[in-house]
């Protein structure tokens, strides 16, 4: 078959991570604003070009302060780094719909190969417009000091406020481009 482009569409679509906090709990948060240009054929997924652009201010954990700061040099430095990147380099077939997605994570001017466990979740067509939808969900976890993401405080019963390991999950609906 043939690579079609696919568009996300926002409405359904979301990036979330979540990462230790003081040490007892997590904190979660998503992504407002994040595009993607994929061209895929749904038969054979093996050959498709991905790539995902996540603007960085769009940072939200539901408090603003804790967004300010995320935005800012400690972390994201979204003035400078308005966006994070993924590009897809290699796409393995681990069974039926499921499948490994290794490409380049760049956050800040930091890039480093990055696995996603990836399933792919179907295709139907959309009642309200007659296009063709895939879903597709997965998950990774990074290391945020890998990615210069190095800012942290001690708590006062031991250990540190913000956790190194990053946990990222995905859903994405995605539009076939005629």
């Amino acid at each position: 078959m043939t690579k079609t482009l696919w568009t996300v569409d926002p409405v359904h679509s979301e990036v979330g991570f979540s990462v230790k906090h003081m040490m007892i709990s997590k904190a979660k948060g998503t992504f407002d604003k994040f595009d993607a240009v994929i061209e895929a054929d749904v038969e054979d997924l093996t050959d498709s070009k991905v790539e995902v652009t996540i603007n960085t201010a769009s940072v939200n954990t539901r408090n603003e302060d804790r967004d300010n700061h995320l935005r800012s040099g400690d972390f994201f430095d979204s003035e400078n780094y308005p966006t994070l990147t993924f590009i897809a380099t290699d796409i393995t077939k681990k069974s039926a719909n499921e499948y490994e997605v290794t490409g380049d994570l760049t956050i800040k001017d930091t890039t480093k190969p990055v696995t996603l466990d990836v399933t792919f979740e179907g295709q139907s067509k959309d009642p309200m417009g007659g296009d063709t939808v895939a879903g597709f969900s997965g998950k990774t976890s990074i290391n945020r000091k890998d990615f210069g993401l190095t800012w942290n405080a001690a708590v006062e019963t031991g250990g540190v406020l913000v956790g190194e390991d990053v946990n990222i999950n995905f859903e994405l609906e995605l539009h076939k481009q005629a």
